[in-house]
C-alpha cells in the first residue's frame, strides 16, 4: 500500500495554474480571493483521447501575448492561447525535420518556447526547440495558421545528439544560449544553441569493486542557476541526485542518495542553490546544492509518481503533479500542503501563470491583468501564518479541554467529572481528615495491640 498521511489543507494564496493529462486535455485551475482562496477547475481544454496524450509542455509567462506548447503522443504539437484556449498553430513531427513519420517509435520528450528571441512580425508566434526520444534536435521558427503558405520563415536547424541510447530529459538556462539533455545510456551533455555545437560532456561513472559497469540513466536535469549555466542538477533512474560543475571537472561534483524510488522531476528554486526533488514513489523533498543538505521532505498524501513540479516566479508557492491524479500547492518555506485539488486523470506536466489576479470577475477576461491587483508576497505570507497560529490554538485548546475530563469509577457505575479551573475542592475520597479523627484511631490500634500482648 502507498505510504499517505492525513494534513489539514489551509488555502493557497490567489493563483492560476494550467495541468496537462495522458488523455490529452488541458484543465486551468484558478483560486480566486484576496488572500486565501480554494482553487478549483474552471475550464477545460480539448477532447478526451489515449492517441493525443501530451508527453511535453512549455510556457511562455509574460503579461503580452502569452504562449503555450503542447507535444502529442501521436507527433502533433500545438500552439494555445493560454488565456482562452484558442490554438494559434499547430506543426507534424515530420514538418519539423526530426523525422519522415509520426513518432511512434521516436517520440517527443522535450519543448522549450524562446521568450528572448521575440519575432517583429505578426504572424510569427515565437522560436522552438524540440528533441526526440532518439537525439534529433530542430530549432526552428512558427508562424501562426492564420498566416499565408508562402510566408517565409527560417530554414530549421536540425542535428542530432546522440546515436545510441535514449534521450528522456533535456533543459534550457535562462539566457537561453546552452541547452542539456541526457537519458539512458547517454550522459550529461551541454550544446551551444548559438553555434548547435556540443561544449562540455559528462564522464561516465568508474567500475563498482567487482568491476562491473553500470551506466547512467538520468530522469530529470535542470540548471541549478538560470544565470548560470556551469552548474546542472540531474537526477537519475537509481535515486540519485548529481550536482555537476563543467567549470570543475566531468564527473559529479556532489552525488546523493534519496530515498529508493526513481527521481522523476527536478526544478530549481529562485535562490539559485535550492532545488526540489519529486520520486517514483511520491515523495517530495528540497536540497541545498551547496552542500548536500536535505533540507526537507513535504508534508502530505502523497501516493503516486511525481512527473512535474513547477515554481511560483514571485510567492513562496510550488506546485506538483503526478500519477495519483492530484494537483497539488505547497508552501516553500513550511514545506506545508496548503491545498489539493483532484483531476480524475493522471497528470504529466503543470505550469503556473504568475500574471494572474484573483480579484477579477471573468475567466477569461484576464489578459492585461494590472500590477496593483497582485498582492505582495509579505502580507499574503503574513496572512498564511495568522491562520496557522489560529488553527494550532484552536487545536491546543480541543487538547486541553480533553485534558481536564476525568472519568472516576464508583462500584459498578462510572460517573464523568470536570475539574473547574480555579476551584480548590477536591473528591470526597482524597478530601484529608481531621487531626481529632486520626488521634482516636491510633488510640484504637495501640490499645488492640497492647491487649493482644498482654493476651499472649
Amino acid at each position: 500500500m502507498p505510504r499517505t498521511s492525513a494534513m489539514e489543507c489551509l488555502g493557497c494564496p490567489p493563483l492560476r495554474a494550467l495541468t496537462t493529462d495522458v488523455l490529452g486535455l488541458v484543465k486551468v485551475i484558478e483560486a480566486r480571493g484576496k488572500v486565501i482562496a480554494t482553487p478549483k477547475v474552471v475550464e477545460t481544454w480539448g477532447p478526451p483521447d489515449a492517441s493525443r496524450c501530451v508527453v511535453a509542455a512549455s510556457f511562455v509567462d509574460r503579461q503580452k501575448d502569452p504562449l503555450l506548447a503542447i507535444a502529442r503522443k501521436n507527433g502533433l504539437i500545438e500552439f494555445l492561447n493560454p488565456l482562452n484556449g484558442d490554438a494559434l498553430a499547430n506543426i507534424q513531427v515530420n514538418e519539423l525535420g526530426t523525422s519522415d513519420h509520426v513518432s511512434e517509435d521516436d517520440p517527443l520528450i522535450g519543448l522549450h518556447l524562446f521568450r528572448t528571441r521575440r519575432l517583429d512580425s505578426s504572424s510569427m508566434l515565437g522560436v522552438l526547440l524540440s528533441c526526440t526520444e532518439k537525439g534529433k534536435v530542430c530549432l526552428r521558427s512558427i508562424a501562426t495558421k492564420d498566416s499565408a503558405a508562402n510566408f517565409p520563415t527560417d530554414s530549421p536547424q536540425t542535428w542530432s545528439i546522440s546515436n545510441s541510447g535514449r534521450i528522456l530529459c533535456s533543459s534550457v538556462d535562462g539566457n537561453e544560449s546552452y541547452a542539456l539533455f541526457g537519458g539512458k545510456g547517454v550522459e550529461v551533455n551541454l550544446w551551444d544553441l548559438a553555434n548547435c555545437t556540443k561544449t562540455w560532456t559528462a564522464k561516465s561513472p568508474p567500475s563498482n569493486s567487482l568491476g562491473i559497469f553500470t551506466p547512467t540513466c538520468f530522469t530529470a536535469a535542470t540548471f541549478l542557476n538560470k544565470d548560470d549555466h556551469r552548474k546542472i542538477v540531474a537526477g537519475t533512474n537509481n535515486h540519485q541526485i548529481r550536482l555537476y560543475d563543467i567549470s570543475a571537472q566531468r564527473r559529479p561534483v556532489i552525488s546523493i542518495d534519496f530515498r529508493e524510488s526513481p527521481i522523476k522531476a527536478v526544478t530549481e528554486d529562485l535562490d539559485g542553490y535550492t532545488v526540489y526533488i519529486g520520486t517514483g514513489s511520491g515523495d517530495l523533498a528540497s536540497f541545498d546544492m551547496r552542500t548536500g543538505k536535505l533540507l526537507g521532505c513535504y508534508v502530505g498524501k502523497c501516493c503516486g509518481s511525481i512527473r512535474s513540479i513547477a515554481r511560483h516566479p514571485e510567492l513562496p508557492v510550488i506546485a506538483s503533479c503526478g500519477l495519483d491524479s492530484y494537483l497539488r500547492f505547497w508552501d516553500a518555506k513550511t514545506r506545508q500542503l496548503l491545498s489539493a485539488v483532484f483531476l480524475k486523470q493522471n497528470l504529466t506536466n503543470v505550469v503556473i501563470d504568475s500574471h494572474f489576479s484573483g480579484e477579477e470577475s471573468g475567466v477569461t477576461d484576464a489578459k492585461k491583468p494590472s500590477q496593483e491587483a497582485i498582492a505582495h508576497d509579505g502580507e499574503i505570507v503574513n496572512e498564511l501564518e495568522h491562520e496557522r497560529i489560529k488553527s494550532k490554538n484552536k487545536r491546543r485548546n480541543q487538547d486541553s479541554a480533553k485534558k481536564k475530563k476525568t472519568k472516576v469509577k464508583d462500584d459498578d457505575q462510572v460517573s464523568e467529572v470536570v475539574e473547574p479551573e480555579d476551584s480548590n475542592e477536591l473528591p470526597a475520597s482524597k478530601k484529608r481528615k481531621p487531626a481529632g479523627d486520626r488521634s482516636k484511631k491510633s488510640k484504637q490500634k495501640s490499645k488492640k495491640q497492647s491487649l493482644g500482648k498482654s493476651g499472649a
